[in-house]
């Protein structure tokens, strides 16, 4: 659809989209998140001006085109009229999405057996051990973050600080070792590690304590 016939798209366009995706009678939650989302969709769609729309088309990806139309003005102003926290819970998307690509980014449970030489089965029992750190992206699987690996094996000291840190879920051990510390002279822990003698660990796993009990410092 080109974006001068996004005016003409009328109810009836938006129910025959909505049946190829879930059918009428279709009292799944899939099917209920189809018809929600797709009718969300669709007014943000008829309400954002042409500059949004091309800024929300040129995004990276599908997932990437939705985060922009909703931040958008139109899309700001629907999620704050309908949910008070709308603004919080992007800024909540936008910080994880950040975690993940920091450093390298994420590795996929096939590249890390590769670089450690072990089986699938092997990582995902270092990783329910708490020997790896992994973010369950769902039916995708795990993203492993890709600054925990270095030639031939994991960074040292990521066991014993992912020992330290094992009380947490796993979104706030990660932002712990990205977020600078004080504990760690005002660097990030994941700096202290690599610097890669004793001392900075002691700083990583006193830092870790911290973070458990009280939260970031």
């Amino acid at each position: 659809m080109t974006y001068a016939a996004r005016s003409t798209f009328q109810d009836e366009d938006l129910e025959q989209a909505v049946r190829g995706l879930a059918q009428p009678g279709d009292v799944s939650v899939r099917g209920a998140f189809a018809r929600r989302a797709f009718r969300a969709v669709a007014r943000l769609s008829r309400e954002m001006g042409e500059a949004s729309l091309r800024e929300a088309v040129s995004a990276p990806s599908d997932y990437a085109v939705l985060l922009t139309a909703l931040e958008s003005e139109p899309g700001l102003a629907a999620l704050t009229h309908e949910d008070p926290l709308a603004q919080a819970r992007l800024r909540g998307i936008e910080a994880r999405t950040r975690l993940l690509t920091a450093e390298g980014g994420t590795l996929g449970v096939q590249e890390v057996a590769a670089h450690l030489n072990l089986s699938r089965q092997a990582v995902y029992k270092r990783y329910r051990a708490g020997r790896l750190l992994a973010i369950d992206s769902g039916r995708h699987g795990y993203a492993f973050p890709a600054w925990q690996f270095v030639p031939g094996g994991v960074l040292a000291g990521i066991e014993e600080a992912l020992e330290a840190l094992s009380g947490l879920d796993p979104w706030t051990r990660l932002a712990f070792f990205l977020g600078e510390n004080a504990a760690t002279g005002g660097k990030t822990p994941l700096e202290a590690l690599r610097r890669g003698n004793l001392g900075d660990l002691g700083d990583v796993l006193r830092a870790a304590k911290l973070h458990g009990e009280q939260g970031p410092v």
